[in-house]
């Protein structure tokens, strides 16, 4: 196959682009619970069982760690964790409204995702929700939570959106304070993993008063970026040599969805050894200072089983959402590089999305008062 790179800079966008996803420090990983057999497992949303939480647990007046029946990349049932937060005081009238807080990258292994653990810590976003009156559920995601269930499926569409679908469901049918209407909303791979709920609410579990999502810096079109990819692509930069970890891990969670495109030929040995290391602890594999990004891979990343792989797998939908969405992206975003949210904005344009956008000059996930203006009004219109 040939495949054309006209510049050292286009090589230099393309590692910049995968520098993406990272909105939360990576944890050290809590110790896994006995992950059920798949022959016990009940339907989605189904409840495996619950732990309190003391009070002020993340700043909640009252929380709760959920575990529940979800499924994988590979459509077949998982065991998942999350967290449910609720605010101060009485219910309203028809209970708390409800915003499924989906997080940004935390980690790729077993107790990663900060959000079910007894140790998982507020954080801004979800004292803000807390303080508006509103009640959270936070998944940790599939292989980052309280299981020890296998690689974690990194920025897979249809697996953060079982997640956040199925905690919702799990969490009403422990909580009766919880009202119908919901929202989702995170920041960068939690904005990627809000779009895709979104985009899958109306047509998978049970249907729900769903009311709107809100992504803060998404990562979106990393697929496109990463069909560039191959053997000749030089060392990042330095500022950019955390992309090798977002790489990995894609290619890891892509090889567990779809085994039959063979991520492995892809990969030269060393690539593979890494790869292969993925979801061990918290942070990614440690590549040298220096490594060509070249030198993972045995050929490009750009043929058409891969594309159309990662595609299935991690691409943004750009079309078919049933409800309102607020995007929030930095003008000086370097971790999802801006002509990135550039295209994800054009694309809804392009297909009618109905949307807002506003536009900050900060870093990724960087929110200035306009933007939490905004995101307090979306909240409180969609779930009036």
């Amino acid at each position: 196959m040939r495949v054309a790179v006209s510049t050292r800079a286009a090589l230099a966008a393309a590692a910049a682009a995968l520098s993406l996803a990272v909105a939360a420090p990576l944890a050290d990983a809590a110790p896994p619970a006995q992950t059920p057999a798949a022959s016990q497992s009940g339907s989605a949303g189904t409840i495996i069982g619950t732990q309190a939480r003391p009070d002020g647990w993340r700043g909640a007046a009252h929380g709760l760690a959920i575990d529940y029946w979800t499924r994988g990349a590979d459509g077949k049932p998982v065991p998942a964790s999350g967290g449910l937060l609720l605010p101060a005081g009485k219910a309203p009238a028809g209970g708390w409204p409800v915003v499924a807080y989906t997080h940004g990258t935390s980690g790729y292994g077993p107790g990663c995702g900060g959000q079910s653990g007894p140790d998982a810590k507020a954080d801004r976003f979800t004292s803000r929700l807390l303080a508006s009156g509103y009640a959270v559920v936070a998944p940790d995601y599939v292989g980052l939570g309280r299981f020890e269930t296998g690689v974690h499926p990194y920025l897979n569409n249809d697996s953060e959106g079982a997640a956040t679908i199925d905690l919702l469901h799990a969490a009403r049918g422990v909580e009766p304070s919880l009202a119908k209407k919901w929202v989702v909303a995170g920041p960068s791979q939690g904005g990627q993993a809000a779009l895709a709920t979104a985009h899958m609410q109306s047509r998978y579990g049970a249907p729900t008063d769903f009311r709107g999502a809100i992504a803060v810096d998404p990562e979106s079109d990393v697929e496109k970026v990463m069909a560039f990819l191959g053997p000749y692509v030089p060392p990042a930069p330095a500022v950019l040599e955390k992309a090798y970890g977002y790489l990995l891990a894609v290619l890891a969670g892509n090889r567990v969805a779809d085994p039959a495109v063979d991520v492995n030929s892809y990969l030269s040995p060393y690539g593979r050894s890494l790869v292969d290391k993925v979801g061990n602890g918290c942070p990614a594999p440690t590549v040298p200072a220096g490594t060509a990004f070249g030198s993972l891979l045995a050929k490009p990343l750009g043929s058409p089983e891969l594309r159309a792989s990662l595609d299935r797998y991690m691409a943004v939908p750009t079309s078919g959402y049933t409800k309102p969405t607020l995007l929030l992206f930095n003008a000086l975003d370097l971790t999802v590089p801006s002509p990135l949210h550039a295209k994800l904005e054009a694309d809804f344009v392009a297909n009618g999305v109905d949307h807002r956008t506003v536009l900050g000059t900060g870093s990724h996930t960087e929110m200035n008062a306009a933007q939490w203006a905004a995101w307090d009004d979306f909240l409180r219109t969609a779930l009036a």
